[in-house]
């Protein structure tokens, strides 16, 4: 089984794609971590990298591609992965085509998150990790009060949480990731997922989905 798990920033890919991952036996591909992966490396391309994402900008189809060919090719990964957010645009979904056709593969089925705006700026812009025990909170929905026992000091934000930088983000992500679920629409493999409540419903929601494809 092959997938791709779809939603703007904030639907919550990543906690659901480990949810999958780990019920399923699955490879997870994010870009998210490929790219903040190469980051850290503090290499010439992780330095564009960061300057691109810090501005609520995607990074070039031809980097992502190339990250994504390395896994594809990679025979322990086939018939088990997971594509966190992508393909993001309707090129890259036509280029991703090629790529699983090379080594006789596809996608089964696209999981497309749905959320309100107004809960996405939430989850966003009220997100905090503590730099310590890696804990995630967030100001409205699970602020870190005696569920936390580290010092005020380690929590950070990231960078790219700011309301501003999250318009562009959203921007982007409905102007060029729209059309590739029309894109999979077409193909018939497009599901949506009601993404707005706890993460424990929408996994109900997803695995009913999926037990019901296997069957």
């Amino acid at each position: 089984m092959n997938l791709v798990l779809f939603g703007p920033p904030g639907a919550g890919k990543g906690t659901q794609s480990d949810n999958i991952t780990k019920d399923y036996n699955l490879f997870k591909v994010s870009t998210g971590d490929l790219l903040r992966d190469e980051i850290k490396k503090k290499t010439n391309l992780g330095n564009k990298i960061k300057i691109l994402i810090d501005s609520g900008k995607f990074v070039s189809d031809e980097i992502i591609n190339d990250l994504i060919k390395k896994i594809i090719s990679n025979p322990k990964n086939h018939d088990r992965m997971i594509f966190d957010g992508y393909p993001r645009n309707l090129n890259q979904a036509k280029t991703f085509d090629i790529l699983l056709n090379s080594y006789n593969l596809k996608i089964d089925s696209v999981l497309n998150l749905e959320v309100d705006k107004d809960i996405l700026i939430k989850r966003i812009t009220g997100r905090s990790v503590c730099s310590k025990c890696k804990k995630i909170f967030n100001d409205f929905f699970n602020p870190p009060n005696n569920n936390h026992s580290c010092l005020p000091r380690f929590l950070v934000r990231r960078p790219d949480d700011k309301a501003h930088i999250l318009e562009n983000r959203l921007k982007t992500y409905f102007d060029d990731t729209f059309p590739v679920l029309n894109y999979y629409k077409k193909k018939n493999i497009l599901h949506n997922i009601s993404a707005s409540s706890d993460i424990g419903s929408i996994y109900k929601e997803i695995k009913d989905l999926l037990v019901s494809l296997n069957h």
